[in-house]
C-alpha cells in the first residue's frame, strides 16, 4: 500500500470490485467510466501497468482489460475492502435454522444449506467431534502382531479398533492393560486419559510393566489417529460451484469438485481455522488443496457452551468472490451456530 499513490490505489479498487462483480478483464475504458477519476484511458491505462509491475494485476491475453492477481486480491480483502453486514433477510434466514430445538447435526446441515444458498458458493461446516467418556477397555487378540482394542462409553456405546501389538507381548499384557484403563481412567474423555496416562508413566507412577504401558498408550491413541483421519465434513450447494462464469473454465469446476469430494483434506484445512481465534480466508495456492482450481475458502470457527471452538463453518468458491459479502455473512453464521450450542 505505501508504493501506491492515491490515484492508484482507487484504480486498483476499481479493478478489483469490477471484476469481482462481472469475473471478466476490466478494461482502462470501462475504469474511466466507472471510477470517476476524470483521468483518460491512456493515463489509466499507465497506471494499471504499474500496478501489473507491482505483482497486483495481471493480463489473461495481451489485448485484454486487467484483473487482480492472487497477491492482489488478498491486498484488497486486508487491506481495502469495505465489508456490507448481512441483510435482515440475511440474517434470519440464518438464525431461522441455526435454531435450538433441532438434532444438531441437523441443525448444522442446514445452516449450511442456507449459506450456500445466500452465498451462491458451497457451504461447508465441520461438525464437532463428541468425543466418548471411557467406562471399560479391553484387548483382545487377533494374532501375535495385533489385537482388537473396545472400549465401552458411558453412554452404552461400543466402539472397536484394530491395535498393532508390539513384538512379544504376553497375553497376560493385554489383560493388565485393560484392566488398568477401565479401572484408573473410567470416567475420563480420551484426551483426558491420554494425558493422565502419559504424565503418569514420565513420572514412573503408572503400576505398569513396560509392555502393559505401551500398550495403554497404543490402545488410547488408536481412537484419536482414527478420528482426526475420517472428521465429519458436511458440503452443501456444490451445484452453486457451476455457474454460467464457470462454464466457461469447466476444468477448473472439475477439479474444485473432485477437491471437495476429498472431505478430509478440507477437513484438514478448516481444522487450521479451527485453532484460530476468528475468520481465516485462504486465496488460491495460499493453499496447496486449491492450487489448481484458484478457488477460495472464507472460514469461521463456531463455539460450544464452554466457550471453546468445537467446529468451524464456511464456504468454498471460485476467487472472484463477493468477499465484502460474504465474510461477515460467514462470521455471523458462526456467531448463530455458538447461540444455538450454548
Amino acid at each position: 500500500m505505501s508504493e501506491m499513490s492515491s490515484r492508484a490505489r482507487e484504480v486498483f479498487r476499481v479493478v478489483v470490485e469490477s471484476y469481482l462483480g462481472s469475473g471478466t478483464p476490466v478494461g482502462s475504458r470501462t475504469i474511466s467510466k466507472l471510477a470517476g477519476l476524470n483521468l483518460s484511458p491512456a493515463s489509466i491505462r499507465n497506471v494499471m501497468q504499474d500496478l501489473e509491475e507491482l505483482g497486483l494485476l495481471e493480463a489473461p491475453h495481451t489485448s485484454a482489460g486487467r484483473m487482480p492477481t492472487q497477491s492482489g486480491l488478498r491486498l484488497f480483502v486486508d487491506g481495502m475492502m469495505q465489508t456490507a453486514e448481512p441483510s435482515p433477510e440475511e440474517r434470519a434466514a440464518i438464525e431461522a435454522r441455526a435454531a435450538r430445538g433441532s438434532p444438531v447435526e441437523e441443525a448444522l446441515a442446514q445452516t449450511s444449506a442456507v449459506l450456500s444458498g445466500l452465498s451462491a458458493c458451497a457451504g461447508i461446516v465441520l461438525v464437532p467431534r463428541n468425543e466418548p467418556v471411557l467406562r471399560q477397555f479391553s484387548f483382545i487378540p487377533l494374532s501375535r502382531e495385533q489385537a482388537v482394542a473396545v472400549m465401552v462409553g458411558h453412554d452404552g456405546s461400543v466402539e472397536n479398533r484394530v491395535v498393532d501389538l508390539p513384538p512379544g507381548v504376553p497375553s497376560s499384557a493385554l489383560v493388565e492393560a485393560g484392566n488398568f484403563i477401565s479401572e484408573r481412567l473410567a470416567g475420563l474423555t480420551l484426551t483426558e486419559a491420554r494425558g493422565r496416562i502419559e504424565a503418569e508413566i514420565g513420572k514412573e507412577r503408572a503400576a505398569l510393566d513396560a509392555a502393559a504401558a505401551s500398550l495403554v498408550k497404543r490402545g488410547l491413541a488408536v481412537w484419536s489417529q482414527d478420528g482426526s483421519a475420517r472428521p465429519v465434513l458436511i458440503v452443501r450447494g456444490q451445484a452453486n460451484l457451476i455457474d454460467p462464469m464457470a462454464a466457461a473454465d469447466l476444468e477448473r469446476v472439475r477439479q474444485l469438485l473432485d477437491e471437495i469430494e476429498g472431505k478430509e483434506e478440507i477437513a484438514r484445512l478448516l481444522e487450521s481455522a479451527r485453532a484460530g481465534q476468528g475468520m481465516k480466508i485462504f486465496i488460491g495456492a495460499e493453499n496447496k488443496l486449491f492450487s489448481l482450481s484458484g478457488s477460495s475458502v472464507i472460514a469461521a470457527p463456531y463455539r460450544g457452551a464452554d466457550g471453546r471452538v468445537v467446529g468451524v463453518v464456511g464456504v468454498i468458491g471460485p476467487t472472484r468472490l463477493n468477499y465484502a459479502r460474504i465474510v461477515p455473512m460467514v462470521d455471523f453464521t458462526a456467531q448463530a451456530l455458538t447461540r444455538m450450542m450454548a
